[in-house]
């Protein structure tokens, strides 16, 4: 029999073979022709191997013994594989070799965690003090990982579930985990570890989400890459990937990207409100037959609005032709292209033939399908015939349900050329309000018939009302923080927002001058198989596609949600000053002529540009803000040193 010499023995060990030693012992008892079963009564019991713990038994078939039958050579049995162990192991888990060594001192297994006594076998780093008990040596083989996510090996050390957290998921939950021995904390759950390396995202979430192509597994999405996507959100639960070392799925090529979780399970608690089938679409969490009068945006385009939702009459037949209006000194004659009582030659609002004609009322375009009144004496003046029927009051406005409001024209508004800001979107406007003079509350005609609650294809299917006080979260429309005024539309089952301005004045199509062939479409993420960069048509900047901008499917040209309304001049832009998702001044009617005594000239109120240069003023820059400025030489000044100085 082979011998062998290890060094917590004093004496050889001998290699026995249980099964040759097993069929021996069965033919003896066979010859002996004795009843019973001999290998239950004499047969071999069970005995743990000195060196790993684990029992030897019968189906390991090999195993080393010392054979003197001492007190204490009795319990010195080892495994075949055991005891044939090196004196010296190279390690995936520490850059030294590591040497078989009866340790002095109590010491702790760095794969296992296991505290030892002196005396006990183990292999052994003197110079860095790091051990591997002989159990982890032996069964370490079985449990390696080359794991492509970390640059070291990962060990499954322990086989039982435990609770711990991933690095893979960001969660904590009990599982089996590998982790690494060298980096301090680095474990990952068995089930992440062994995620496909790219999916289907409609086949894990049973049809509930959506998308063309695979999505591909990623060990990190790091700040810059993320800054080079416009920080994008999760196309599942819509949170952030704040924490930059967390696995992702991700197309890079349509930015559609989800955390681990959410692109795997079905499990998570909110993707109970998502329809079976859709592209994230969710359940109605509605009754229609409760919300008969239930708004739902946006709207199909530009001709619509909340006014002419509320008050136009598609019964009506006939209209006065000639009108006398409060909010004019001038007679009003209606133009109706439908008709041929129009008497009145006008242009009307075209992006296509970049004209433009806003009511002055509620100051949305005027397009020539529509029935308005305009000044029979050429002034700049015109309104949507719904907007001359605009009621007098509004009772228990959502912003100020204390007092009534009044109705109150542009002429008679306290206000330097008719200008105040609006108390819920926060945009400047020159138009109509709706106002409570005691507290000095005025809003514009649009958020004075604010609805209580609106629908929106932004955030499809879920009901959004109207709530009070600045939102603390981002806009889920236009991803900002600015909160406009004290009112917000809010889904009280997910906690999304968006603003008043972004629900009520973006329509769902438009028509411009930069796609004369196609309508452009309201997109509220970014396109799939989209070939290029983004980059808004009109002010040239990048465009971040994560917000709701406008995109021509086949002539791949996008636009800014803020930028779309400039049908007459790009330098007219306001994006690259205000950052908002609406266009500056989209409740201001500019063109209007102040002759002032303080210029020998007419003053035409306009946008500034940049070729206007400096406020006579201040002589801060021009651009982007409202101005006066001479219409036969380049004195121009702000609207708002105007009314600081009561220059004019």
């Amino acid at each position: 029999m082979e011998a062998l010499e290890v060094p917590e023995h004093e004496h050889p060990l001998t290699l026995v073979d249980l099964q040759l030693q097993y069929e021996e012992e069965e033919d003896d008892d066979d010859a002996d022709g004795e009843g019973g079963d001999p290998v239950k009564k004499e047969g071999f019991s069970e005995v743990a191997c000195g060196r790993c713990d684990q029992v030897i038994n019968m189906y390991h078939r090999h195993y080393y013994k010392c054979m003197k039958g001492g007190p204490s050579c009795d319990k010195v049995s080892l495994h075949k594989f055991c005891g044939e162990l090196s004196t010296s192991l190279e390690s995936t888990f520490h850059p030294h070799p590591l040497t078989m060594f009866i340790f002095p001192s109590n010491w702790s297994c760095r794969i296992c965690q296991s505290k030892h006594q002196p005396d006990e076998m183990c292999y052994c780093c003197f110079e860095c003090r790091f051990f591997i008990d002989l159990k982890c040596a032996v069964e370490v083989g079985k449990k390696i990982i080359h794991h492509p996510c970390h640059p070291h090996s990962l060990i499954c050390a322990i086989s039982q579930p435990i609770l711990c957290n991933c690095k893979a998921c960001g969660r904590e939950h009990k599982g089996v985990f590998f982790q690494c021995t060298i980096c301090d904390g680095f474990t990952i759950h068995s089930e992440c570890a062994f995620l496909p390396k790219s999916l289907l995202i409609q086949h894990t979430t049973d049809d509930a989400f959506f998308h063309t192509h695979p999505l591909t597994i990623s060990y990190s999405f790091p700040t810059e890459d993320q800054k080079a996507k416009h920080y994008p959100r999760c196309r599942v639960c819509g949170g952030d990937f704040s924490i930059e070392n967390l696995w992702i799925y991700k197309c890079d090529k349509c930015m559609y990207y989800a955390h681990l979780n959410c692109a795997t399970s079905r499990r998570e608690p909110f993707m109970s409100i998502f329809l079976p089938a859709g592209s994230g679409r969710t359940h109605k969490n509605y009754k229609d037959i409760d919300y008969p009068r239930l708004v739902h945006l946006p709207f199909p385009d530009e001709t619509y609005s909340i006014p002419k939702h509320l008050f136009f009459q598609e019964t009506r037949t006939s209209y006065e032709v000639n009108l006398k209006h409060m909010s004019h000194p001038h007679p009003l004659i209606l133009v109706d292209h439908a008709q041929t009582s129009s008497l009145l030659p006008v242009v009307c609002h075209d992006p296509m033939k970049k004209t433009q004609l806003l009511c002055t009322g509620c100051l949305r375009p005027i397009m020539e399908t529509m029935s308005f009144y305009k000044c029979a004496q050429h002034c700049n003046f015109a309104l949507h015939e719904w907007c001359t029927r605009l009621p007098p009051k509004i009772k228990n406005h959502p912003g100020h349900p204390k007092h009534t409001l009044l109705l109150m024209y542009s002429n008679a508004l306290p206000f330097f050329f008719g200008v105040f800001y609006c108390e819920v979107c926060r945009l400047p406007c020159n138009g109509f309000a709706y106002c409570c003079v005691e507290c000095g509350f005025y809003v514009d005609v649009t958020c004075g018939f604010i609805p209580k609650e609106i629908t929106h294809q932004a955030h499809p299917n879920h009901l959004l009302s109207i709530v009070q006080g600045k939102i603390t979260d981002t806009c889920h429309m236009c991803f900002r923080y600015y909160a406009g005024g004290p009112l917000s539309f809010r889904c009280n089952t997910c906690h999304i927002f968006i603003h008043p301005e972004c629900a009520l004045l973006l329509a769902e199509t438009i028509r411009h001058k930069y796609d004369k062939k196609h309508p452009m479409n309201l997109s509220y993420l970014p396109i799939e198989n989209h070939k290029s960069e983004y980059f808004c048509e009109i002010c040239e900047e990048d465009l971040n596609p994560h917000d709701a901008f406008y995109h021509c499917q086949d002539c791949a040209q996008s636009i800014h949600t803020a930028c779309a309304p400039l049908i007459l001049e790009c330098e007219t832009e306001t994006y690259s000053d205000y950052q908002r998702g609406i266009y500056g001044f989209v409740n201001i009617k500019f063109g209007e002529i102040h002759n002032t005594n303080s210029h020998q000239h007419p003053l035409l109120f306009a946008q500034g540009r940049k070729s206007d240069g400096q406020c006579e003023i201040c002589l801060y820059t021009l651009q982007f803000k409202m101005i006066f400025k001479c219409i036969e030489c380049k004195f121009a000044i702000h609207y708002s040193c105007c009314v600081r100085h009561n220059t004019i």
